[in-house]
């Protein structure tokens, strides 16, 4: 851990350079550009919200904010480790010709995918303010479930990026990954009435993450405080993973030449 701290030190201005990169290289050929982090959730909230309300929201008026709060977390947990699992194999000429740090690569991903991420959180922001959900003081608390979900990108990011190196198919299988993922997520519907396999969801780090988040933004809504379960358990999780994503990463990272 220290020598990757150290690295990064060392290679901060390249660092801020791949992250600049991404994101221009992102929008490169897209007409509406950063607009379309603002408008592709938005679309997606009135989609589903059109289409669940009545079915699965209940009746619920603050709905939208509910669907767009776990939409956003999931996009980026999503958007996110897909990159990174594509970052080694697509900069392979470069590790081939320059010395890099190679964690710099997916985890420059990431961080780019988490700067579009918190822009799009202005959309929640008006969404929020037009449903008029009132901030309350647990509002800060967001910065916890928002730091780990990070931490939880980075860990799992590190070691799709090291497993696809070795097995190209690993890409067909996490797209199929992602999508049980999301529906043990409850971006859509709510878990209250499930009496059944609750264990699923419980056991799931990133629907930890978003309760927690769903909390933090609709307390004066549903008056629930941040659930520490979840909190410690996603936290836990999170480190732990990021743990073993640097250390299957550093020990592998040499043998990536042979196969990029």
């Amino acid at each position: 851990m220290r020598q990757f701290i150290k690295n990064l030190k060392k290679y901060k201005y390249l660092f801020y350079e791949l992250i600049k990169k991404d994101i221009k290289l992102k929008y490169r050929s897209s007409i509406l550009g950063l607009f379309w982090t603002l408008l592709e959730p938005l679309l997606t909230m009135i989609v589903l919200t059109l289409v669940f309300s009545e079915l699965l929201g209940r009746g619920d008026r603050y709905y939208p904010v509910y669907i767009l709060s776990g939409r956003l977390l999931y996009s980026f947990f999503s958007g996110g480790t897909k990159a990174a699992l594509k970052s080694i194999r697509s900069h392979g000429a470069m590790i081939a010709k320059v010395y890099v740090p190679k964690y710099m690569y997916p985890a420059a991903t990431i961080v780019s995918n988490y700067v579009i991420f918190l822009l799009s959180l202005i959309v929640l922001v008006g969404v929020g303010a037009v449903m008029k959900v009132k901030p309350t003081l647990h509002l800060f608390g967001a910065i916890l479930p928002l730091t780990i979900l990070l931490v939880l990108t980075l860990g799992v990011g590190l070691l799709l990026a090291t497993l696809n190196v070795f097995f190209r198919d690993l890409e067909y299988l996490w797209t199929v990954a992602l999508m049980l993922i999301m529906y043990t997520c409850a971006i859509f519907y709510k878990i209250d009435g499930i009496q059944h396999h609750l264990w699923i969801f419980k056991y799931n780090p990133l629907y930890s993450v978003i309760v927690n988040f769903r909390n933090t933004v609709l307390y004066s809504v549903y008056g629930q405080a941040m659930d520490m379960w979840h909190l410690w358990y996603s936290m836990g999780v999170s480190v732990l993973l990021l743990a073993v994503g640097l250390v299957v990463f550093w020990r592998k990272q040499d043998r990536f030449i042979l196969y990029v």
